[in-house]
Formats: C-alpha cells, sequence, structure tokens
C-alpha cells in the first residue's frame, strides 16, 4: 500500500506535464492530438515491463542476448510501419535498423570499449538501437518527400536510360545528410548546450565525472556510427526502385 502512495505523487505529475503538452499542442493546431498521451502511457507500460525483466537479466547474464535480440525487432518492426511508402518499405527500414546497430554493437564491443558486463551491454544496446531506429525513419521520410517533389527530374534520369540508383542518388544523399544533421549538431552542443542521459545516468550510478565522460563519448560516437550506416543502408535500398514515387 505504501508503495502505491509514494508513487501516486510521481505519476500524478508524470500525468500533468503530459496534459500540459496536449493542449499546448490543440491550442496551436498541430494535429497530433492525444497521441502524447498515448506516447507516455506506452513508453510507462513498457519501462514497467522493461524494469521487470532486467532484473531477471541481470540476475542471468546470458539472457541478455534475448533481450537484444528483442530491442532489435521491436525497433525494426516500428520503423517498418513508418516506412510503408517507399518500394519495399518495412523491408528496407528492418534491413537498414539491424545494418546499423548490429555494425556499432559488433565495433564498440571487439574495440573494448565498455566493460563486456550485462548493465553496460544492455545501456549501450538500447541506446544504439534506439537511434537507428530513429535514422531510418528521418532517412525513409525524407528520401519519399524528396521523390514526391522531384519526381519529373526523376522521370527525367529514367527517360534518358539511367539506373533507379542514378536517378534517386542526389535524393538519396540529401535524406541521409537531413537526417544526421540533427544528432552532429546536438552532438557538437554536448557538454556545453545539454548534458546528455547516458552521462547523467552514469553520475547517478556511481561513476566519477571522468568515467561518465568516457562512457558518454562511446555513446555519442556508436549513435554517430549507427545513424551513418542505416540512413545509408535506407537510402541505397529505397533508391533501387524501378517506379517514380508521387
Amino acid at each position: 500500500m505504501s508503495s502505491v502512495v509514494d508513487y501516486a505523487p510521481f505519476g500524478a505529475g508524470l500525468l500533468a506535464m503530459t496534459l500540459l503538452t496536449v493542449a499546448a499542442g490543440r491550442w496551436a493546431g498541430t494535429g497530433i492530438g492525444w497521441f502524447p498521451l498515448w506516447a507516455i502511457l506506452r513508453a510507462s507500460l513498457q519501462l514497467t515491463a522493461v524494469a521487470l525483466l532486467l532484473r531477471g537479466i541481470l540476475a542471468v547474464p546470458w539472457t541478455v542476448a534475448l533481450f537484444v535480440v528483442l530491442m532489435l525487432s521491436t525497433a525494426s518492426w516500428t520503423a517498418a510501419g513508418r516506412l510503408d511508402g517507399l518500394w519495399h518499405g518495412r523491408r528496407t527500414a528492418a534491413v537498414g535498423v539491424l545494418a546499423g546497430a548490429s555494425t556499432t554493437l559488433a565495433v564498440i564491443l571487439a574495440l573494448g570499449l565498455v566493460d563486456v558486463q550485462v548493465r553496460y551491454v544492455v545501456a549501450v544496446a538500447g541506446i544504439i538501437i534506439g537511434n537507428s531506429m530513429t535514422a531510418a525513419t528521418l532517412a525513409g521520410r525524407t528520401f519519399l518527400r524528396g521523390c514526391r517533389a522531384r519526381s519529373d527530374e526523376i522521370e527525367a534520369w529514367f527517360s534518358l536510360g539511367a539506373t533507379p540508383a542514378r536517378a534517386h542518388g542526389e535524393i538519396g544523399r540529401e535524406a541521409a545528410r537531413e537526417s544526421l544533421l540533427p544528432t552532429l549538431d546536438q552532438t557538437k552542443s554536448t557538454g556545453l548546450v545539454t548534458l546528455p542521459g547516458a552521462f547523467v545516468g552514469a553520475l547517478f550510478g556511481g561513476a566519477s565525472p571522468a568515467e561518465a565522460a568516457q562512457f558518454q563519448l562511446v555513446v555519442l560516437v556508436g549513435i554517430a556510427l549507427t545513424m551513418t550506416v542505416t540512413s545509408i543502408v535506407v537510402t541505397r535500398l529505397a533508391g533501387r526502385s524501378p517506379y517514380l514515387l508521387r
């Protein structure tokens, strides 16, 4: 009973902030409706489930592989749902997420940039996979908008006998670049404008400022690599489309 009472003010505070978000969006006419409330409710349920799962994973370390596979599968499925408009969009999103996240995690572990302990592997994997999912969505949707806006240009390339990769090449490069710029700008301002979650979380976990900074740098480099690989894979695969996306 006491735990329910302890968590009640916390839950009420989260609900109040979420309702303010909804109200601000409705007042500004953003069209997002109640989506912030749904997103927070879903996140709360998922984090509760993850917290319970992690208790078991930390006790039985070999299960971390299954948890990473679960995160990869969920991220791939989520990104796939956002790219239905692309040629083979769902497959493209899944391959992009898997390629970007798997490559980055393999490099981090191979170089020994983090200790191979369950808590560190799970933390890094969650951040890397989440950003790979974001990169797939951003790159794919930007590519789709570019194709629709420049359909005449693509059609002209096709009429000249160009391959799909050549016809979509510049649009793909622009989409990849636009998907990376916000993250790289945030990375550039880390420490001066923002204190990222990994750094703060490591401090709260008892790490020294130097250790927290090292962990955060690994995360930042990992995010840059995974988003770059993911965006390239997504735009290159999408650029193989033999059809005009109007």
